[in-house]
This record gives structure tokens, C-alpha cells and sequence, in this order.
């Protein structure tokens, strides 16, 4: 049987060693009887669970004494509405978006029913490259409530390295596509937050850490399931939680560790996405158009010639047991997805299959 990797952005591959763990509890967890998928939120043994998981957050995170988690439902697209309505108490006032790709402008236009938005476009092209502009050059509004601003743009490849500097923001961040992949320097947010269905585990859960002094909106009009006040009151069981995608998710966490931590997983994300940059940059065949210094660690996206070799490509390379690289439907191309749980020799597999293409096809 032929090796299977799977380069789809999320949901995205799992780690075989938590798969594997998955498989043999998978009808008697924690010696219950029953399934994870059939536990109750209440059990006790689901309650200890939850306060593992942030143990073990915090650890791999370092998360200060001063911050506050939270473990949702919805999706990063719920945080869309959740950060506005909680942090904005009248429609008059302001906030900043960061327009770097696809979902930082999602994420203003959701917000833009809440709030006056200051939409930031940052990216811009040079001789066919896309590139960031320089912080400094960012129109930041005097009196927004927030910056908001998406550090990894997973359909578009592009990312911003350096975190946020503007004294006396609250900057949040919407980390989906790059949680858990290197540090965070956490005390630099007021709020982050990440879907699960790319480096945390499966989909249905999404992580949210907070300032515990940010002062939230006490309108009473405010969705109970939205309300962070309320939900962290409840520690995020104010309605049933999907279990096993926590428990999923707490078995990565896990794994992370056992890795050698965060530190230790950037410098294998970094080495993963640098040989496949560096198998694109040596073609005259493949293309990426994102400058060096901004190139996705996470998604890397590259072109064809034409629309025929990228969908022959896809065909072939699936059949070679390299899964899910079509490119996403608004950017096209191919996309390769490198998250923690993508191996190196996936990498070194789809590099060889790149090289095998282009000289019989190119």
C-alpha cells in the first residue's frame, strides 16, 4: 500500500501517533466503559480533561497568569461577530482591520455590522510580486478600539512575520492557520484566537485566549453563546461542547509536547517549507508571487503554466498518494498545506513528484 500524505488546509492531517491513540480508546475511554462520543460534559473525568488541556496550553504557549481561555464553538467566522459585539459598546466607534488577504477582509466585513471599520489594505505588488507595507505605513485610526489582522492568509500564501507594535492597541490576532506552529509572545494581544481544524485537531472547536482586564460590552442584547463574559463564567460549557473534537484536540496537545514544544515545531516548519520554496525557486516551470519575506510557513501556493499541466498535475499527484493539493477556488493553483503534523519526507515525497512532472510534462 502506497504512503498517503495529506496536504489539505482544514481540515487538515492529524498526527498518526494521535490517530493511533484515538483508534485503541475509541470504545473505552479512560477506562469508562464508553466512548469519548458518548461521554457526558459533566462527567468528571470530561471535566478533568478540560483543565489538562489548558494545562497544557499554557505550557506550550506560555500563557501568562493574566490571560483567560476559552474553548468555542462556531468556527474563527463566529470570532467575526464575537470580538465586535463583545468588545464594541455603539455602533459610532471605530476599529481597525488589517486587509493582508481573503479573511482579514472577511473579518472587517463582518464586523462592519457592528462598528465603523478602517479597513487597512497592506498588500501591493511589485514586478509581478506580492509584498507587505512597512507597519509604519499603516493609516492606524487615533481612536479605534482595536487593531484586527490575520498573521497567515491561508488561500493567498502570504503572512505577516512580525507581530503588531502600536502602543496602547489592543491587537488581535486571528491565528488559525499558524496556532501552536512556533511561539506566540501572548502579552503583545488582547485577544487570539484560532479554528482547530488545522494544527489543534479536528474541526468544530475554536480556541480563544484573552486579556482578563479587557472591559467587554454589557449589552444585554448580546447572544449568550457569543458573550465571553458568560461563556467563560461557564468554563465554555454554558451549551454542550463537541466532545471528542476536544478530546482529539487535547491528545495533539500532547503530541506537541512530546515534539520538544513550539520552538522545536518552527524549526521543522521552517525547514519543511524552505526545501519546497527552494524546489520552486530552482523552476522555470513552477511560480510562487509572494516575496520571499512574506512566503506562508503553513500554505504554500504555487502555479502552473496553464490550467491543463495544473489540472494534470492534481491527477497525477493524487495517484501518487499526494492528497488534496488543489489550490483554493477564489486563488486557484496548487496549494500545499505544511502543518505540524506534515512530515518531512511528505515534503521530500512531493518535491521528488515535482521534479518526476516537470520534466516529462514541462
Amino acid at each position: 500500500m502506497k504512503k498517503i500524505f495529506n496536504f489539505n488546509a482544514g481540515p487538515s492531517m492529524l498526527p498518526k501517533a494521535v490517530l493511533v491513540k484515538i483508534k485503541n480508546e475509541l470504545f473505552n475511554w479512560n477506562n469508562t466503559k464508553v466512548s469519548i462520543m458518548e461521554i457526558s460534559h459533566r462527567n468528571q473525568k470530561f471535566l478533568d480533561l478540560i483543565e489538562i488541556m489548558k494545562k497544557d496550553l499554557k505550557d506550550l504557549l506560555n500563557i501568562p497568569k493574566n490571560y483567560n481561555i476559552l474553548f468555542l464553538q462556531g468556527g474563527a467566522r463566529t470570532q467575526f461577530s464575537s470580538i465586535p459585539i463583545n468588545l464594541i459598546k455603539n455602533a459610532s466607534e471605530t476599529a481597525d482591520y488589517i486587509n493582508s488577504g481573503y479573511w482579514g477582509e472577511y473579518a472587517a466585513c463582518e464586523a462592519k455590522k457592528y462598528c465603523i471599520v478602517n479597513l487597512i489594505d497592506v498588500i501591493y505588488q511589485k514586478k509581478s510580486q506580492k509584498f507587505i507595507l512597512p507597519m509604519k505605513l499603516w493609516k492606524i485610526s487615533k481612536n479605534s478600539k482595536y487593531i484586527h489582522y490575520c498573521p497567515n492568509e491561508t488561500i493567498d500564501g502570504i503572512a505577516i512575520h512580525n507581530t503588531l507594535n502600536f502602543k496602547n492597541k489592543i491587537i488581535i490576532g486571528d491565528f488559525s492557520s499558524t496556532f501552536l506552529s512556533s511561539p506566540i509572545d501572548i502579552n503583545k494581544f488582547g485577544i487570539i484566537y484560532a479554528s482547530s481544524q488545522k494544527n489543534i485537531g479536528p474541526s468544530g472547536m475554536t480556541v480563544v485566549i484573552f486579556r482578563n482586564d479587557l472591559v467587554f460590552s454589557k449589552n444585554i442584547t448580546i447572544p449568550s453563546c457569543l458573550n465571553y463574559q458568560l461563556l467563560y463564567k461557564h468554563n465554555s460549557l454554558f451549551n454542550t461542547p463537541p466532545t471528542f473534537t476536544w478530546y482529539a484536540s487535547s491528545l495533539v496537545l500532547k503530541w506537541l509536547k512530546s515534539q520538544g514544544g513550539l520552538l522545536n515545531m518552527h524549526k521543522i516548519n521552517q525547514k519543511k517549507s524552505k526545501l519546497l520554496y527552494n524546489a520552486i525557486d530552482k523552476s522555470n516551470f513552477y511560480h510562487n508571487n509572494i516575496a520571499h519575506e512574506y512566503r506562508s510557513y503553513m500554505n504554500v501556493i504555487f502555479h502552473l503554466p496553464n490550467e491543463t499541466l495544473n489540472n494534470l498535475f492534481l491527477k497525477l499527484s493524487q495517484n501518487s498518494g499526494l492528497l488534496f493539493l488543489q489550490g483554493h477556488r477564489v486563488a486557484g493553483g496548487i496549494r500545499a498545506s505544511l502543518y505540524n503534523a506534515m512530515p518531512i519526507s511528505g515534503v521530500k515525497k512531493l518535491i521528488k513528484f515535482m521534479k518526476y512532472f516537470e520534466k516529462n510534462y514541462g
